[in-house]
């Protein structure tokens, strides 16, 4: 019950600092308690940084209950600005000529102080009285951290008063109606797919200032992709078109107004079109290397896997998985076999790439000929390979155990395997891959038959393109 209490106690507060409303105020200036009379002008500060030892007749909580808040300031309830209320208490003293105000931003390092007088026949008159001082001319920016300081004229040590303080930001409901740097504009956008154009309206922006529109790719932060554009304050027509080169995932809508630290509104409408990021896969000939680069920031499972040519499923190759949130994924020897895919995996679904399907990139295949109780097993390849050779025993479609015969076969050599009678017509393949790279895919002929007739196989015919959701091959680009 006390967790609940506690929780909904935090809800309010939080609710209650975003509908909070930001008092008004229509001059700035200095107000000090009735009947005190004073006044304040700007300060550097550094003049009364040094302090000195403070007389044994001055209390040390001369000063107490310094208070800040934000208010705001309005030109034609439109143009609005945001400033410090700092209010202080000072018990008046012939020691103490006046106060110094300082705001110093924790964010810019830049700091505004006021230097507040007092008439000092009066003040010697009411020594020991409390005058409120209350200082609202210093302006702020939204979300600013501050730290401001309230210190006697002249500076006595340790008769002092801080504090930190953090201005609204643009959840507050007031700020950000009001507040020219909150009003990041609502955009709305049509996507021509034909020209590659997407049209972006802008709407609910401070009137008769200018607009910037531009697209992204959104990594830590939105990468400028190059199309950009601004839409006048003065003009009526309030849209404009640019041009991408890609649909992806990360491409984002960025607007905001032309003035400093204005709030950026930001729409990525294309989060669920992760199809063209499997596009991007580079084969070099030269290194043997198959890459894939991710063109936006996703978490995927990429595999090397093996096509079936029986029903199209991509069988994964053993250890060859790995993860990439933003890597580059790559594969160092790569055989260049038309049946050797990529496969992507995320949370939401699986595609698969055969960069080698077409028959750009040079290929093997592997042939049986039967003759009396021999198979003889021949392998052709436009390049140099090598091979091994394997007999075993299908157990499932895709798992096919050693019965512990191996052969080693280069490029246009043949090996003649011994089959006993038994082993013709039943589950035993004839198994091979190369060896001469560190990734290969295992091609394998089965129903063996043999005996009184020849009788030719062949396993090493390129694979047919598949092109549907869950399995999409298509060739190297």
């Amino acid at each position: 019950m006390i967790s609940i209490n506690v929780q909904t106690l935090l809800i309010i507060l939080f609710w209650n600092s975003d509908s909070q409303i930001i008092p008004r105020i229509e001059e700035c200036g200095l107000s000090c308690s009735q009947g005190i009379h004073c006044k304040s002008k700007p300060s550097s500060g550094i003049f009364n940084s040094f302090c000195h030892d403070a007389p044994a007749s001055l209390s040390s909580v001369v000063m107490k209950s310094m208070k800040i808040s934000t208010v705001m300031k309005c030109v034609q309830g439109t143009q609005c600005s945001l400033h410090l209320s700092v209010k202080g208490t000072l018990s008046l003293d012939e020691n103490i000529r006046g106060l110094e105000i300082c705001s110093f931003s924790l964010d810019t390092q830049q700091s505004q102080c006021t230097n507040v007088r007092f008439a000092r026949k009066k003040s010697k008159m009411l020594n020991g009285k409390k005058v409120q001082v209350q200082f609202n001319c210093f302006e702020v920016n939204v979300a600013q951290h501050i730290y401001v300081t309230m210190k006697t004229v002249p500076n006595y040590c340790e008769v002092k008063l801080s504090q930190e303080y953090y201005v609204e930001d643009c959840r507050n409901n007031d700020v950000g109606k009001y507040i020219p740097g909150c009003l990041g504009g609502k955009l709305d956008y049509n996507v021509d797919r034909a020209r590659k154009v997407i049209s972006v309206n802008v709407s609910n922006f401070l009137r008769d200032q200018d607009y910037y529109v531009r697209l992204c790719h959104k990594w830590f932060s939105c990468e400028d992709v190059g199309s950009f554009a601004v839409i006048k304050g003065k003009e009526s027509l309030k849209s404009v078109s640019l041009r991408y080169s890609q649909l992806l995932p990360c491409l984002c809508i960025e607007g905001w107004l032309a003035i400093p630290d204005a709030r950026r509104t930001q729409l990525c409408p294309f989060e669920n079109d992760t199809k063209a990021l499997w596009d991007n896969i580079v084969y070099n000939p030269v290194t043997q290397t198959l890459a894939w680069e991710p063109a936006c920031p996703v978490f995927v499972t990429v595999n090397l896997c093996r096509l079936m040519k029986s029903n199209d499923h991509c069988e994964d190759i053993q250890n060859t998985s790995k993860n990439s949130p933003e890597k580059q994924v790559k594969y160092s020897r790569v055989d260049t076999h038309p049946r050797l895919c990529m496969k992507f995996t995320t949370k939401q679904d699986s595609w698969v790439k055969c960069p080698f399907a077409h028959g750009e990139f040079p290929a093997w295949k592997m042939r049986t000929a039967a003759v009396a109780e021999q198979i003889q097993v021949l392998f052709t390849s436009q390049t140099k390979a090598q091979f091994l050779v394997l007999v075993c025993n299908r157990t499932q479609l895709a798992s096919c155990e050693s019965v512990g015969m191996y052969h080693s076969v280069s490029v246009g050599d043949s090996v003649s395997i011994t089959m006993s009678r038994e082993m013709c017509g039943s589950t035993i393949c004839i198994q091979g891959w190369r060896t001469d790279v560190d990734y290969s895919v295992p091609l394998q002929i089965c129903d063996i038959h043999c005996g009184f007739h020849r009788q030719t196989y062949s396993d090493g015919s390129p694979a047919k393109a598949i092109t549907h959701r869950m399995k999409s091959v298509h060739s190297l680009h």
